[in-house]
């Protein structure tokens, strides 16, 4: 188990050192990088002057860059090494990757703030979102997904897989947008706030004031988070029930005389669960930095996944590469705790076995 485990955490070097060097050479081929937005604007201004006092001007037409022409080749250079692009695309990434290797993420070209504040700023919105949402869909697709394995093919399995369905075809933001109209003061009701995790006076409520008021915020943005999460995980841990269920060992157990709980709980449980417990590190992908986007967006929330987005937009490097090597190792470190995990629900497994 232990030489897997390191065997492990040495394929995170050039697992992550792949993806990134990936992700380089994809962003520096897309075009408006920073330097072009910022000769872009100063362009813009100068459009003005240009036209009072003629084409005098000097032009910089060798810049390489479009929206350059009328701008003084020093204050392209000077923009250039502002933001780093002084130096050729392959010097950058091995700076860049030097940098990270002492957890230096840089600053943001745009912000003014160093990239690990704002990922620390903005990591509790998300992990608010996320890790709720994981807590809840987790705790209602497990024994949903045993019951209906146990009641295959009865009415409740049916119509819980039909409510199930329809949750799953609902895109997330359209809910989002339904709970507003309804809940919160959109054209019925107005029983939620709408904005942010906390109330403004939050600071001068007592502690269980403070509670109540932040699950009231997160009431909304939790359920349309989940509302599509359900189906696969349900039916998946319905299928791997019903996969154990009709094999040998149940049925001695059951020749034994043992009680179904126990049969279940006690024996069809921790082999069902593997495959269950292999799909979280995914889940807790999806809802911590992608899947809440756009839930982010609605409802106000400013979280890591606005910021990536965001900073993809403005093309502000720092924070996109920074974010991305952030979200890369917590996939990866997820992905090896699951592992580990196995052990815990199985002690039967033996990692040792996958190093022949």
């Amino acid at each position: 188990m232990a030489n897997y485990i390191l065997r492990r955490l040495l394929l995170i070097i050039p697992t992550l050192f792949g993806i990134m060097l990936l992700n380089f050479v994809i962003v520096q081929a897309a075009p408006g990088g920073p330097v072009e937005q910022t000769l872009a604007q100063l362009q813009g201004m100068e459009t003005g002057v240009q036209g009072q006092l003629g084409s005098a001007g000097e032009t910089s037409s060798g810049s390489g860059y479009r929206g350059s022409e009328g701008l003084h080749p020093d204050l392209i250079e000077r923009i250039e090494k502002l933001y780093g692009f002084d130096k050729p695309a392959h010097e950058r990434f091995f700076l860049m990757v030097g940098n990270y290797l002492t957890l230096d993420f840089g600053e943001s070209f745009f912000r003014d703030r160093s990239v690990v504040g704002l990922i620390i700023e903005k990591m509790p919105v998300s992990i608010s979102l996320g890790l709720w949402s994981t807590l809840i869909i987790y705790l209602v697709s497990i024994p949903l997904g045993v019951k209906k394995a146990v009641h295959d093919g009865s009415r409740f399995d049916v119509w819980t897989s039909s409510v199930i369905i329809i949750g799953y075809a609902i895109p997330g933001f359209l809910f989002a947008i339904l709970l507003i109209v309804l809940f919160a003061g959109g054209s019925y009701l107005d029983w939620f706030p709408l904005r942010g995790l906390t109330s403004p006076n939050f600071e001068a409520l007592t502690w269980y004031e403070k509670i109540a008021d932040y699950f009231w915020h997160l009431a909304l943005p939790v359920t349309a988070n989940v509302i599509g999460g359900f189906a696969t995980l349900t039916f998946l841990t319905k299928n791997s029930f019903l996969d154990e269920i009709g094999k040998q060992y149940v049925v001695t157990a059951r020749a034994k005389g043992l009680e179904e709980r126990r049969v279940l709980y006690g024996h069809i449980f921790r082999n069902a669960m593997l495959i269950v417990i292999a799909s979280l590190p995914t889940l807790l992908i999806q809802l911590f930095f992608t899947g809440a986007l756009l839930i982010e967006v609605i409802f106000s929330l400013d979280g890591l996944g606005l910021l990536g987005f965001e900073a993809a937009l403005n093309r502000d490097y720092p924070v996109v590469f920074g974010t991305l090597f952030i979200f890369t190792l917590l996939g990866l470190a997820l992905k090896l705790i699951s592992d580990m995990t196995y052990v815990l629900v199985d002690p039967r497994i033996d990692f040792a076995s996958r190093e022949h």
